[in-house]
Formats: C-alpha cells, sequence, structure tokens
C-alpha cells in the first residue's frame, strides 16, 4: 500500500551571472580590496547556481542542501543588487515541470527578468526534491519514517510559500505548474502525506486504537481535501501528472478511511458495541472492495483487505452465535474524531543550516541609495559653505580693485610699477598665461561633442530596440505579451533627458566665461609682457611724495593686511570643511535592522547639522568681520583720495592700475571656471559611459528575451491545428484487421507505475484477451428470412482465390487492408456478436466486387457465428461515489 506521490523537478536554462553582477561591482565600488572580494562572490554565487540547476540530482538530503543553500543565497543578494528589467536586467527561463512538449514543439517554458521568478522556481524545486526524498524512505524503520515525515512537510510549505507569492513576485500570469491553483494542490496533498507517515508510524508504535483511528480518518480527510481541490480545477486534469495523480488520491482517502473504520471497530468491540464494529468492519470493507476494483492498477490492498475479513467473519460469527447484537446503518455510526499531528513548515530564509551569505559585507541596495543621497545632500552642504565663502573673497577683490588697492598705496612716486601688479603679472605668467586659458576653452567644445555623441548612441539603442518592439506586437498582438518597451525605458528616457539638459546648462555656462574673457583679453595680455614693457605702458604721473608715511596710509596697510589675513582663514577653513568624513552606513544599516526601513533625510539632516554647524558658524563670522573691515577701507580710502594730488595723468595711471588688478582677478576666476569644466566633462563622459552601458545591457537583455518569445511564438503557431476538428470515423481509430485484438472497453488509461516514487513494482498477471473478430459474413437476403445452410456462397466471379487465413497480427495501417463493401460500417471494438434478425434494419444488397475473395457461408441454424467477442464485462466508475 505504499504509494507515495512525488513532484517532477522544473529544468532551467544556463544564465551567466558573472558578467552582469562583475560588471555592476566594478561600476559601484571602486575600491579594490571589496571590487576584487565582490567580483569573487559573483563567480562563487554562478557555480552555486550551476551546482544546484545545471545537472541531476541524486535524492539525497546532499543535493536537497545545494538547493536549499541557492534559495538563500537569492534571498541574501536580492536587496543588494538593484535586479530589474530597466537596471540590472538577468532574463531567467523555466520550463513546466509537468508539460513534456508535443511531437512538433518543446515543452512550454517562461522567460522573465525577475529575481522574484528566479526564487519561486528554486523553491518549486526544493519542494518537488523534498518530496522524491520522502517517497525514497524505508518505512519500516522509525528513522525512515521521520525523516519522510519532515521532507513531505517541508514540501507543502515550500508549495504553500510559492501559492502565496507567486503573483506579487512575477507581476504576470505564471506557467501552470507554479500557479496558485496547482501549487496549492501540491501542499494538500504532501500534507496528506505526511500525516499518513503518521499514521504508519502509529501503527507500527502500537499505540492505542481510537488515537490510528484519528490519525487515519485526518488522513483521509486531507486526501480527501486534495481530491477535490483538483476537480474543482479546470486545467489541472488536463495534466497527465494530475490525470494519474487522481485515482491515487481517490485510493488513499477510501484507504485510510477503512483503516480509521478498522481501528474505530477495535475500540467498539472493547465498548462492547458488537454491531457497531460489524457496521464499521462492513463499511472498511466495502471501502477496500471499491479501491481493489478501481484502482487496482495504481494501489494493492490485499494484505489490508484480508485483514478487515477476517475480522468481520469473527465479529459476524461471534455476533450470530453469541450476542446476537443488532447492526446499525453506517449513516448513524458516531463520527470518528481527527487529530492533525503535520503542519507545513514555515519556509523563513535562511533555510539551509550551513549558509553562509557570499555578500555578508555589501550593505542593501536600500542603504546604498541612501547612502547616495546622503551623499548627495552632504556634497551640497559643502558647496553650499564654500561657495558662500568664496563669493565673499571675490565681493572683496572687487571692492579693492575698484578702489585700486592696494596698488595705489604701493605707487606714490607715480612713475614705476607697484608692487602688487608686479606680482600679479608674474603669477599669471607662472599659470601659463593666455597660452593656457586659451587652450582650455579650444578643448572644451571636443568634451562636449564627444559626451553629446555617447548620449545620443545611448538614446538611439533603446529606440531601435524599441521600434523593433513595436513593430513584433503589432504584428502578434495579445500573443506578445512581455512588457512594452516604451515603459520599460522610461526612466532610462527620463535619465537621458537630465543629462541632456545638464549639457544644454553646461553650454551656456561655457559662453559666459568666454564673454567674461573677451572682456579682460588685452588686459591678460598685458599682464603676460615683460616688465619693462609692462611699465611702458602704464601712464606715469608724478604725485607730490608728501603722502609716503602718513597716518592715512598705514591704517590703510593695516586694514589691508586685516583682509589678506580673512582671506587666508577661509583658504584653511574651506580644506576643513572638505576633509570632513563620516560613515553613515552603519547608522542606515541599524536603522534598517530595528525598524525594516530607513528614514534617509531625518537620520541625514541630523548628521549634517552635527557635522558643519560649527563650520556654518565661523563661515558667518568671517563674512560678518569682512563687511566691518570693507566698510572701514572705504571710508580711509575717501581720505587718501582727498589728500593725494589731483591731476589727468594721475586718474589715467590709476585706472589703468584697476583694470590691470580686475584682469588678474578674472584670469584667476577664468582659468579656475575653464579647470572645473573640463573635470565636470571628463566625470560626466564616465558617467554617460556607464549609462551607456545600463542601455547596452538592457538591449542586449531585451533581444534574448525577444528571441526566446519568437522561438515559443514559432513553435506554438507550427502546433497549432490548420483546420477545424473533426471526429474520426471509428474505423480509422481502432485496428480491424483479422487476428487483432481487441481494444479494451472505454476507461482511464492506467498509470505506469514508475511515475509514482517508491511504489513497490508488483507483476500483474495476463488478462484474458477476446478472440479475434473474423471479417463479415458472406450471405444472401433469402437466408436471413429462412433457415441458413451450409450451402457455399453464389454470385461470386468464378476466378476469385479461395479465402485465406488470417494473419496472426495486424498488418500496415490500423484498417482494413480489403477493399470495403458498400453501405457497410464497422461495428465498434468491444460490442456484442452480431444480432441478426433482432432490430428492425434494412439489408442493403451486397453487389461483388471484382476480384474479391469469396467468404465461408452462415453456420446451421442455431449456432452462434464463431469467433466473435462477447459483452465485456461492466466498467467500473473512474472516480469514487461520493
Amino acid at each position: 500500500m505504499a504509494t507515495f506521490i512525488s513532484v517532477p523537478l522544473k529544468k532551467s536554462s544556463e544564465v551567466d551571472l558573472v558578467k552582469p553582477l562583475a560588471k555592476f561591482v566594478i561600476a559601484s565600488y571602486p575600491a579594490a580590496e571589496e571590487q576584487g572580494e565582490y567580483v569573487r562572490a559573483v563567480e562563487e554565487l554562478n557555480k552555486l547556481r550551476k551546482n544546484a540547476l545545471g545537472r541531476p540530482l541524486d535524492k539525497h538530503e546532499s543535493s536537497l542542501e545545494i538547493i536549499l543553500r541557492y534559495y538563500d543565497q537569492l534571498c541574501a543578494v536580492e536587496p543588494k543588487f538593484p535586479f530589474s528589467e530597466n537596471q540590472l536586467c538577468l532574463t531567467f527561463t523555466w520550463k513546466d515541470a509537468f508539460d513534456k512538449g508535443s511531437l512538433f514543439g518543446g515543452s512550454v517554458k517562461l522567460a522573465l527578468a525577475s529575481l522574484g521568478y528566479e526564487k519561486t522556481c528554486v523553491l518549486f524545486n526544493v519542494a518537488a526534491l523534498a518530496s522524491q526524498i520522502a517517497a525514497e524512505q524505508n518505512l519500516d524503520n522509525d528513522e525512515g519514517l521521520k525523516a519522510a515525515a519532515k521532507y513531505y512537510q517541508l514540501a507543502s510549505g515550500a508549495f504553500g510559500h510559492i501559492k502565496d507569492t507567486v503573483l506579487s513576485a512575477l507581476n504576470r500570469e505564471p506557467t501552470m505548474d507554479i500557479s496558485p491553483e496547482t501549487v496549492g494542490t501540491l501542499s494538500l496533498i504532501m500534507l496528506a502525506q505526511a500525516q499518513e507517515v503518521f499514521f504508519l508510524k502509529a501503527t507500527s508504535d502500537k499505540m492505542k486504537d481510537a488515537v490510528i483511528a484519528k490519525l487515519a480518518n485526518q488522513a483521509a480527510d486531507f486526501y480527501g481535501d486534495a481530491f477535490k481541490q483538483c476537480q474543482y480545477k479546470d486545467n489541472l486534469p488536463k495534466y497527465f501528472y494530475f490525470q494519474e495523480v487522481l485515482p491515487v488520491l481517490a485510493a488513499k482517502h477510501c484507504i485510510m478511511q477503512a483503516n480509521a473504520e478498522l481501528h474505530q471497530s477495535v475500540l467498539a468491540k472493547q465498548k462492547k458495541r458488537f454491531g457497531e464494529e460489524i457496521a464499521r468492519l462492513q463499511h472498511a470493507a466495502e471501502l477496500v472492495k471499491t479501491v481493489a476494483s478501481r484502482y487496482d492498477e495504481y494501489v494493492s490492498v490485499k494484505d489490508l483487505s484480508d485483514k478487515i475479513n477476517r475480522a468481520l467473519a469473527a465479529a459476524k460469527k461471534d455476533n450470530d452465535f453469541i450476542y446476537h447484537d443488532r447492526v446499525p446503518e453506517v449513516k448513524d455510526l458516531e463520527h470518528i474524531g481527527k487529530a492533525a499531528l503535520v503542519k507545513a513548515t514555515a519556509i523563513t530564509p535562511p533555510i539551509s543550516q550551513k549558509f553562509t551569505d557570499l555578500f555578508e559585507k555589501m550593505v542593501p541596495m536600500a542603504v546604498q541609495q541612501s547612502m547616495s543621497i546622503y551623499n548627495q545632500r552632504k556634497g551640497e552642504t559643502v558647496n553650499r559653505l564654500v561657495g558662500t565663502m568664496r563669493e565673499a573673497t571675490n565681493l572683496c577683490n572687487g571692492v579693492l580693485a575698484s578702489l585700486n588697492l592696494p596698488a595705489a598705496l604701493e605707487d606714490l612716486s607715480g612713475d614705476s610699477i607697484p608692487q602688487s601688479i608686479a606680482e600679479k603679472a608674474r603669477s599669471i605668467v607662472q599659470q601659463g598665461g593666455l597660452q593656457s586659458i586659451e587652450q582650455l576653452i579650444r578643448d572644451l567644445p571636443e568634451l562636449l561633442t564627444r559626451n553629446r555623441e555617447i548620449l545620443d548612441e545611448s538614446l538611439k539603442m533603446l529606440d531601435d530596440e524599441e521600434t523593433t518592439d513595436n513593430e513584433l506586437r503589432t504584428k502578434f498582438n495579445q500573443r506578445w505579451n512581455r512588457t512594452p518597451s516604451g515603459d520599460l525605458y522610461k526612466p532610462l528616457r527620463a535619465e537621458g533627458a537630465n543629462f541632456r539638459n545638464i549639457l544644454d546648462k553646461a553650454v551656456q555656462a561655457d559662453q559666459v566665461v568666454r564673454d567674461r574673457y573677451n572682456a579682460h583679453c588685452d588686459m591678460i595680455t598685458l599682464l603676460c609682457k615683460p616688465e619693462n614693457e609692462l611699465n611702458a605702458a602704464i601712464p606715469s604721473a608724478n604725485p607730490t611724495k608728501t603722502l609716503q608715511g602718513s597716518e592715512v596710509v598705514n591704517v590703510l596697510r593695516s586694514q589691508l593686511a586685516q583682509l589678506d589675513e580673512i582671506k587666508k582663514e577661509r583658504e584653511t577653513l574651506e580644506g576643513e570643511i572638505k576633509a570632513v568624513t563620516f560613515d553613515m552606513s552603519t547608522t542606515f544599516l541599524t536603522a534598517l535592522a530595528q525598524d525594516g526601513a530607513i528614514n534617509e533625510e531625518q537620520l541625514s539632516l541630523s548628521q549634517l547639522d552635527q557635522l558643519y554647524s560649527a563650520y556654518n558658524q565661523r563661515v558667518q563670522a568671517s563674512l560678518r568681520s569682512q563687511e566691518e573691515l570693507l566698510g572701514q577701507v572705504q571710508t580711509s580710502h575717501q581720505e587718501f583720495s582727498s589728500l593725494k594730488q589731483s591731476n589727468t595723468e594721475a586718474n589715467q595711471r590709476e585706472e589703468v592700475l584697476k583694470k590691470l588688478a580686475s584682469a588678474h582677478d578674472s584670469y584667476v576666476e577664468i582659468s579656475s571656471n575653464l579647470r572645473e569644466g573640463t573635470k565636470f566633462y571628463n566625470d560626466l563622459t564616465e558617467i554617460l559611459l556607464k549609462f551607456q552601458n545600463k542601455c547596452s545591457d538592457i538591449v542586449f537583455a531585451r533581444k534574448t528575451e525577444r528571441d526566446e518569445l519568437l522561438k515559443e511564438l514559432q513553435q506554438s503557431i507550427a502546433r497549432e491545428p490548420s483546420a477545424p476538428s473533426f471526429n474520426v470515423p471509428a474505423y480509422q481509430s481502432t485496428p480491424a484487421t483479422p487476428g487483432t485484438p481487441a481494444a479494451p472497453a472505454a476507461g482511464p488509461t492506467p498509470a505506469p507505475r514508475t511515475v509514482f516514487a517508491g511504489q513497490p513494482q508488483q507483476p500483474q498477471p495476463p488478462k484474458s484477451q477476446p478472440p479475434a473478430r473474423p471479417p463479415p459474413p458472406n450471405f444472401t437476403p433469402q437466408a436471413v428470412a429462412t433457415n441458413p445452410t451450409n450451402t457455399p456462397p453464389t454470385g461470386a466471379p468464378s476466378n476469385n482465390p479461395p479465402p485465406v487465413a488470417p494473419p496472426s497480427q495486424a498488418q500496415g495501417p490500423p484498417y482494413p487492408a480489403y477493399q470495403g463493401y458498400p453501405q457497410y460500417f464497422q461495428m465498434p471494438m468491444g460490442y456484442n456478436p452480431y444480432p441478426y434478425g433482432q432490430y428492425n434494419v434494412p439489408y442493403m444488397p451486397y453487389q461483388a466486387t471484382p476480384g474479391q475473395g469469396g467468404y465461408p457461408g452462415a453456420p446451421p441454424a442455431g449456432q452462434p457465428y464463431p469467433g466473435y467477442p462477447q459483452q465485456p464485462p461492466q466498467q467500473q466508475p473512474y472516480y469514487p461515489q461520493q
């Protein structure tokens, strides 16, 4: 009776995990040590998948451990990589476990760019292999019984987990084997088998009959629920797998009920309820008889039947001769209780006891995203503080240049180059002069063009793939059921539009820098000349030298020195602000572990305020000091200007000195802007190359998916019938050649015993076959109305050969090789002997066919035609009657 149901494994196509995951690691983790460690982990993950899915697995616990480790690793790696159709696109292809394909094409399969789909299919294989391992256990000892119960409950839990999560994991219609209806039914079957194992253990441990009866009744209830679940779902019985499972479920339902009644009858006997004992044994005997008559091809109940019949005979004998207790009806018997000792194992990763996370040091994607936003907030804070100080310094330089300070204090002689102007000229020459600026300006358009080409090429790849997808969707309509490229590429197109907007703004900024350079080009050229030419270009003046050493000059110099000190402090402060570092990943990981989510904004703003509040106060203090000093400088400069002797030459000289000072400041700012622009374009090139790789990867993945879908569509189109279905004549559907055995009566085809793991192979006695039916007899209409004679047939051509004995087996096609008779229709196989004279059927005269051999005459009156099969016994219903 030990017939247990197991589930076949799903098969997967090979997937290269190394290339896309390693590319993501290299792009996301620049640190050499971490990068190498993560790439090695990716290679280990790829090996783990090959071991779990790329080869046949033994029905052993070690094989199940390999699949469990891979499933646990998928659960651990899912939050650490951006698996999606528009980011890290990996397409996984799996075949339907139960669909065996057809003559014209392969089995049904589904390809999805979803890690949730991969996890679902791997978990299905966990459940399937657990069911196979359980079915292989030796149920004659405690170790085998415990292992079988454990693995059946694991299989039930895994199938149940798929039922609850498959629709949300796939976001589309799954294949039938992992549909909620199918896995829900399989979960019930596995739970029923686990309960049956507990019943077998209780029986072997010789527990109380009341307990065993409840365990058996609960198992029967589980099997009945599983059978009904199969019946309620329209699609399940279409599977060949479920066509063979259904009779086993029905048989097990009856067997478990019979066992429950058997053990409950023992309890009734102990309570001296002998009529109830007989009623329960009779019910058990009927149940077992039903199994033996309908499902003997699947389950053997001989031992159980003998045991019940012996107990029933003894009970009837004792009751007839001693007790004379009334035997109640089955419907009047007290219901047997139920005791469920099994429960589906909860699927809570990690399931494997030997699991180690290959990417333990890699932070989850939620933390990575939070870190990215935090770094952006930090960069904005640093840029705001540094930008505020630089604007203040530029304002200070502009005010001093408009006052011709400090050149005015150094130019009291009126005929030599002021020291500050000479230093500014040497600084410009050291930095490369005009040539460096012009070279930077010439490089910018080339860098801009390169970035535009990368962006245009990336978007063109998306456009071409989307065009192809739209053409195929128009061609195949609803059959083209994958995600439209237009919807899938929306985030990428938005990112591309953002890059294009950034480039447009960069072009505007480049033009501003060029305009500023053109405005100060002449004075910068003058500063780049030798000292004697520069001195000659500056107008000379002869002011009085009385201001040298005056109090106003000393005050101005002191104020200018204080301003220089403030500028130096700002440079130091800028370096300190840029050097601030803090590892927020620990904070985000703690928040994720405690709350299951990260409130990035609150945590980031709080930490940034803590880090930069002191620096912000120092920046504001520097701004206030500069504002006060500039006011004092302007007041002192007014006194200084009023004391100076005013003449035309002096005014011209001072105006030129102001322009030279302003040109130096503009040179420094323009050089800085151009270098920032060059760095910006180079950095943007790296970002755009990553964007191009992302577009290339998703287009390649979509192309692979497109090719797979096209192949499936071609196979499905080839399998479609080219004409409407029609009924095949009976003489073409069954062999009619003389000597061919008659076909059995209509009914379910018995399942091969190899379908169910753990079922013992029992030789079946050969069943008697009815004799072969000879060809139709040759008789005349008069022979029907009168007594038949043994006279030879008349009307046959004289040159016909004598009758030939029929061959021992069917030859050629499964229909007669001789030419058919007009108005003659072959009788169905297994039908009654020809009942001539019993029905008023008009007889059509036989027209002899040239060249046709003769047939023997009719037998004597009252004798049947020889060789015709008798009516076969009535076929029992296939499913149990409820």
